[in-house]
C-alpha cells in the first residue's frame, strides 16, 4: 500500500509563488527596519571580512606599540650610559687648560676618543628612540626617559664616586613609579597617519604661536639668561636643551612618519616637508648637545639628568598635545592618571635634588628609626653630615656632661 507523507510535504515543499512572497515579506520587513534606523542586515560574509579587518587593525596597532616599547626601553638604556661616558671624558678636561673646557666655551672635548664614543653611544640610543616615535605616540615614548635616570644615578655612583644614598634611591624608584603610570594611561594609537595630516595640522594656530614663543624664550635665555646665571644655576641650561627638545622631538616624530610611509610604498623623498624635519632635527640635536655639555661640565650628572627628564619631558607631552592632538582620544580617567604619574616623577626628582647631600644608608635608618622619638625631637641634624653620626655624638656630649657634674 502506497503511503505517503502528505502532510510533510504540504508542509515544506511550497510552491514558487510562496517562496517568492515570503522573500518579498522578509524585504520589505527589512526596509522597514532601516527606516526606523536600524543598520541594514549584513551578510555573513561581509560580517567575516569586517571582524577580520577589524582584528588585523588591532593586531597590527598591537605590534606597534609593542616595538616602540622595546626601542623606547633600549633608547633610555644606551643615552644613560652615553652621560657618563662623556662626563669622564670632560673630567679629563678639567685638569688642563680651562679655556678649553666646555663651561669657558671652548671645544677640547672633541679632541677626546671617549667624548666620541660618549657621542656614538647617544647616537645609538637617539637612533633607537627616533623609531620608536615611528611606531608609538610621542605621550608613551618620551615618559620612559626616565629609565635613563635611573641608569645614569646608579653608574654615576659606581664610576663617577658620585654619592647616590637611599633617598636618591627612592626618588629614583618614584620616578620609575611615576612613568609607568604615565606609560599605562597614554595613548596607544597614532592620531596623525600620513604626511598630508601632519602639514594640515601644522598650519594650526596653537602650533604656530607655540614654535614662536620657543624660539623667543630661548633666544631670550642664551643672549641674556645664560652669560650671567649659566654657572650658578642648574636650570639655566637645561632649560635650553628642554625647550629646543621640544622642537627636536616634533620634528623626529615628522622625519620618521616620512620615512614608514616611503617603506610602505608611498614615497615621501619628493616632498619638501621632509627635508624640513631633517633640517630642524640636525639644527635642535646640535644645539642640545652644546647645553647638554655646558651643564654636565659645571654640575653633578645626577642631578643634571633627572632634572633634564622633568623639563623635556614636559615640553615634548605639551609640543605633541598640540600638534598631534594626542590626547584627544583619551578619557578623564585616563588623562587624570597622566597627571598623577607626572607629579610623582616630579616628586622623585626633587626628592633627588633636596636630599642629595644628606649622608644616609638603610642601615643608618633603621638605627635612626629605633631611636627614641624624644631624644630625636631635641637633637638638631646637619644636612650635609652624617645624621647617625650627629645624634649619637651629641647622646654621648650629653652623657659625659652627667658624669662630670
Amino acid at each position: 500500500m502506497d503511503v505517503r507523507p502528505v502532510a510533510v510535504v504540504g508542509a515544506f515543499d511550497l510552491p514558487s509563488n510562496s517562496t517568492r512572497m515570503s522573500n518579498d515579506v522578509l524585504t520589505a520587513a527589512s526596509s522597514s527596519v532601516n527606516s526606523v534606523g536600524f543598520p541594514p542586515l549584513m551578510d555573513s560574509s561581509d560580517r567575516i571580512s569586517s571582524l577580520s579587518a577589524d582584528t588585523l587593525d588591532r593586531h597590527f596597532a598591537s605590534t606597534d606599540f609593542y616595538i616602540g616599547l622595546g626601542l623606547a626601553v633600549s633608547s633610555s638604556l644606551f643615552i644613560g650610559s652615553s652621560f657618563i661616558i662623556k662626563k669622564k671624558a670632560l673630567l679629563k678636561l678639567a685638569g688642563g687648560d680651562l679655556s678649553q673646557r666646555a663651561s669657558e666655551g671652548g671645544y677640547g672635548y672633541l679632541r677626546e676618543w671617549l667624548w666620541w664614543m660618549g657621542v656614538i653611544t647617544m647616537g645609538v640610543g637617539e637612533a633607537c628612540n627616533f623609531a620608536a616615535y615611528a611606531f608609538a605616540p610621542a605621550s608613551l615614548v618620551t615618559p620612559l626617559g626616565a629609565l635613563s635616570v635611573i641608569v645614569t644615578a646608579i653608574l654615576s655612583s659606581r664610576l663617577l664616586n658620585e654619592r647616590l644614598n637611599i633617598l636618591g634611591s627612592l626618588g629614583c624608584a618614584l620616578c620609575l613609579l611615576g612613568s609607568t603610570v604615565i606609560v599605562i594611561h597614554s595613548p596607544k594609537e597614532e592620531e596623525v597617519g600620513s604626511m598630508a595630516e601632519l602639514a594640515l595640522k601644522m598650519q594650526d594656530a596653537g602650533f604656530l604661536i607655540y614654535v614662536i614663543l620657543i624660539l623667543l624664550t630661548t633666544g631670550f635665555i642664551v643672549v641674556y639668561v645664560a652669560p650671567a646665571y649659566g654657572r650658578t644655576n642648574i636650570l639655566v641650561y637645561i632649560s635650553v636643551c628642554s625647550l629646543i627638545g621640544s622642537l627636536s622631538v616634533l620634528s623626529v616624530k615628522g622625519l620618521g612618519l616620512a620615512i614608514k610611509e616611503t617603506l610602505g610604498g608611498n614615497q615621501q623623498f619628493t616632498n619638501w616637508l621632509t627635508y624640513f624635519w631633517l633640517i630642524c632635527v640636525a639644527s635642535c640635536v646640535s644645539v642640545q648637545l652644546v647645553y647638554l655639555n655646558k651643564a654636565l661640565d659645571v654640575f653633578n650628572t645626577s642631578m643634571v639628568t633627572p632634572i633634564y627628564y622633568v623639563f623635556f619631558t614636559t615640553f615634548v607631552i605639551l609640543a605633541s598635545s598640540i600638534l598631534y592632538k594626542e590626547w584627544s582620544c583619551l578619557g578623564a580617567s585616563d588623562v587624570l592618571g597622566n597627571l598623577v604619574g607626572f607629579l610623582t616623577t616630579i616628586i622623585g626628582i626633587f626628592q633627588m635634588q633636596l636630599f642629595r647631600d644628606v649622608n644616609i644608608t638603610l642601615h643608618q635608618v633603621h638605627r635612626l628609626v629605633g631611636r627614641p622619638s624624644a631624644c630625636l625631637a631635641s637633637a638638631e641634624f646637619n644636612s650635609s653630615s652624617n645624621l647617625v653620626d650627629d645624634f649619637c655624638m651629641r647622646t654621648s656630649s650629653n652623657s659625659r656632661r652627667t658624669v662630670y657634674t
